[in-house]
């Protein structure tokens, strides 16, 4: 069952979403504190986020925006701002998706269901905090611009990524690279995490790799 979060401070309007949601299939969670709503939408994990940009606190643009940043989250704009300046910056900001209230129900149901088909296709994507890896090709989508990471710098990333602030072991990071943790030169993974660590500082990624005595290495954001 996909998740939909609403993110909408109008009651009456949360509530009648919510139901129409429901009773087309689909789970459903809201936001209701806006000033760091971003993070809050991040730790609910939907498929797809109802924004409205009319928000206390925060604006829905700068929402989006920051959402946007740190993940691949689709984002539909719910909005009564009937307006092609608004409509053009919700998208610059990262949108999929700009709808004005009124909305008919069966062309929202509908713009929900296009957009969460096209996403299924991205499932080889990992996010970091201000990028994206593809895992086939190890290319990072970062700043507008795309990167291909040599293939063992890709799988250190890929594994330390899938074990966000956790440490990782050498063993694991070794298995990872090389498909084994038998017999492989320590000197051969630390030049790898060195040319690693290179990247990530001249990308101006928003992470770094950081040792933990005895146990391994993790990613910090």
């Amino acid at each position: 069952m996909k998740k939909i979060c609403i993110v909408e401070d109008e009651v009456l309007v949360r509530d009648e979403l919510s139901s129409m949601l429901s009773d087309n299939g689909y789970e459903v969670c809201a936001v209701e504190e806006f000033d760091d709503a971003s993070s809050l939408i991040m730790e609910m994990a939907p498929d797809l986020v109802l924004l409205d940009l009319g928000l206390p606190g925060k604006s829905g643009f700068v929402i989006c925006r920051e959402l946007k940043n740190k993940s691949t989250i689709p984002v539909i704009i719910l909005t009564s701002k009937d307006d092609i300046k608004d409509e053009l910056n919700g998208l610059e900001q990262g949108a999929d998706d700009y709808l004005t209230k009124p909305y008919r129900k069966e062309k929202l149901l509908l713009r929900i269901s296009n957009i969460l088909k096209r996403y299924e296709g991205r499932s080889n994507l990992v996010e970091g905090p201000n990028f994206l890896m593809d895992k086939n090709t190890y290319t990072l989508y970062i700043d507008g611009n795309s990167v291909i990471l040599p293939k063992n710098q890709g799988k250190i990333l890929e594994v330390l990524l899938e074990n966000r602030g956790v440490e990782v072991s050498k063993e694991a990071i070794s298995e990872a690279v090389w498909g084994t943790s038998e017999f492989i030169d320590e000197n051969a993974l630390q030049v790898n995490l060195t040319r690693l660590k290179k990247t990530i500082s001249s990308l101006n990624m928003q992470c770094s790799v950081s040792a933990v005595r005895g146990k391994g290495y993790k990613l910090e954001y």
